[in-house]
């Protein structure tokens, strides 16, 4: 499984970026994917989820009404648009992905850089 993450970038706050995940090696019938982010010093974090068959999302409490995660079923893509960021959005975000019914995530993907200016 190889997962490509792109779409990181400055913007200032309140603004909005859009990642994409490109997922390949095999179909992902039954995986979830999600997206997680990491800042220097502290453990990376979860912030939404998604069920690959049904689409069904779960976010973090900090990103609820502001994030939405989608994937594209034939594109083998997960995007997260992201909207009214703030300077505590910035991060470095990775996609990640595992079978259905596995504990933890076991596939990452190398992560994309947003950047949050106030």
């Amino acid at each position: 499984v190889q997962l490509q993450a792109s779409g990181g970038g400055l913007v200032q706050a309140g603004g909005s970026l859009r990642l994409s995940c490109q997922a390949s090696g095999r179909t992902f019938n039954n995986w979830m994917m999600g997206w997680f982010r990491q800042t220097p010093g502290r453990e990376r974090e979860f912030v939404a989820s998604i069920t690959w068959n049904l689409g069904t999302a779960r976010y973090a409490d900090s990103v609820k009404d502001r994030f939405t995660i989608s994937r594209e079923y034939y594109k083998n893509t997960v995007q997260l648009e992201m909207n009214n960021l703030q300077p505590d959005d910035a991060a470095v975000y990775y996609c990640a992905a595992r079978r259905g019914g596995a504990t933890s995530y076991n596939y990452w993907g190398q992560g994309t850089l947003v950047t949050v200016s106030s």
